[in-house]
């Protein structure tokens, strides 16, 4: 029965009893393009929800990565074209690590200068917005400037399906790519060094510490894995989108956060998995997809998603005194 007890076991049953009472109130939530249009959904905010989990069960918290994201794929992007870079490769291992290097200032400054997460990553979230904006630019490159290489590679579907008028849709291919960094990031969790290093420094920092993990090494690794996938994932949605805009992932902390908490990971660390947050991903998109299928309101969508944080963060701080009592 223990079995039961798991926090993954418990959101997949909430997330199927929603999706069945979603499904009959509006049935054409079960249409194989919504379907697939939801997973689709589930990429960039999955991959950079990856990132957050890690910095989460190390006990921190991470409201910068959107702007890494930002900052990476548009600089990646005007590279590209300036450049007349052909092939995908290259540009994403550009915006990796362009996103790992901001992840590491992250890093320099909660380890090095004992700074609470939370002021961190707000004052390199606006230096690097700031620095995109003011120095960079602000022009939007559309459809017609971007490297069609990396369009290429972000249209690829594994099926691809035909509707009754003749327009056609498909699963892309890149829910493959989210699936593999899931997949990794489970790994490195639960069965390398590093992986326990992260939940013992969370769980307590010191007395990991005394346990032989070296705190400088856990830190950075979080920081910049997080850096690293928000520039992944924003060089892919930049694809995705066929656009590269500066002012993208403006708010997208808050439904990133909100997914990972909802998907089991405690505020105070040292407990989330991959599973779980893969989850919460998906329950948040659903959510979202669901109201914009009903033609709620964007604004009453960011109160869903603030509802959402806010009954999810109680349930998680609930489940942790318990455990500690």
């Amino acid at each position: 029965m223990a079995w039961f007890r798991r926090s993954e076991v418990v959101i997949a049953g909430i997330l199927m009893l929603a999706m069945i009472l979603i499904g009959l109130i509006n049935p054409a939530f079960w249409g194989l393009d919504n379907l697939f249009s939801l997973l689709r959904s589930n990429v960039i905010i999955g991959i950079m929800a990856l990132g957050v989990l890690l910095v989460m069960i190390s006990g921190g918290i991470d409201v910068s990565f959107p702007a890494f994201a930002v900052a990476a794929m548009y600089l990646t992007v005007k590279a590209m074209i300036a450049l007349g870079m052909d092939g995908v490769a290259l540009p994403m291992a550009m915006a990796t690590l362009m996103g790992m290097a901001f992840g590491c200032v992250n890093a320099v400054f909660v380890h090095n200068f004992r700074m609470i997460p939370l002021i961190v990553t707000l004052g390199t979230s606006g230096m690097v917005r700031g620095f995109l904006l003011g120095v960079v630019g602000t022009s939007m490159i559309n459809i017609n400037a971007m490297p069609q290489s990396l369009l290429e590679f972000a249209k690829t579907d594994i099926i691809s399906l035909s509707k009754p008028d003749g327009t056609t849709y498909g699963l892309t291919a890149m829910v493959l790519v989210y699936g593999g960094l899931a997949l990794l990031m489970h790994l490195v969790l639960r069965y390398t060094m590093i992986g326990r290093s992260v939940y013992a420094y969370g769980g307590d920092a010191e007395a990991a510490r005394r346990a032989g993990f070296n705190p400088a090494k856990t830190v950075f690794f979080v920081y910049a894995v997080a850096g690293a996938l928000a520039g992944f994932a924003g060089l892919l949605h930049s694809g995705m989108i066929w656009l590269a805009n500066p002012r993208d992932f403006v708010g997208l902390e808050l439904d990133v956060i909100a997914a990972v908490v909802l998907g089991g990971a405690s505020i105070f660390g040292g407990r989330g998995s991959v599973l779980g947050t893969m989850l919460g991903v998906f329950m948040l998109v659903m959510v979202k997809n669901s109201l914009i299928i009903m033609k709620v309101d964007t604004t009453w969508q960011r109160v869903a998603v603030g509802i959402i944080i806010i009954i999810a963060t109680a349930l998680t701080a609930w489940r942790d005194r318990r455990r500690q009592a």
